[in-house]
């Protein structure tokens, strides 16, 4: 199991669009991914789960992966919600 604690740096947070594309992210992986914040955890590969979350700009958010490419999972999903652009 992979598990980090990322900051979400996109500018307007993660509202309906930043949302799907994160979920297109998380759906390339064959493993379990899952954001837990506030004591809630949903399944990275669900627009409806995730959109349930509500983060914000400046927000952390802890993700955690298991299956085989577990830690590609996470350095990519790291990736994209760090985007500053």
């Amino acid at each position: 199991m992979t598990k980090k604690e990322i900051t979400i740096q996109l500018p307007s947070g993660l509202e309906a669009r930043p949302v799907a594309m994160l979920v297109q992210v998380a759906s390339q992986y064959d493993s379990e991914i899952h954001f837990e914040t506030d004591g809630r955890t949903v399944n990275a590969k669900s627009i409806m789960g995730m959109m349930t979350l509500g983060l914000d700009t400046g927000e952390k958010v802890v993700v955690t992966a298991e299956g085989a490419d577990e830690q590609e999972a996470v350095k990519n999903i790291e990736a994209y919600l760090s985007k500053a652009d």
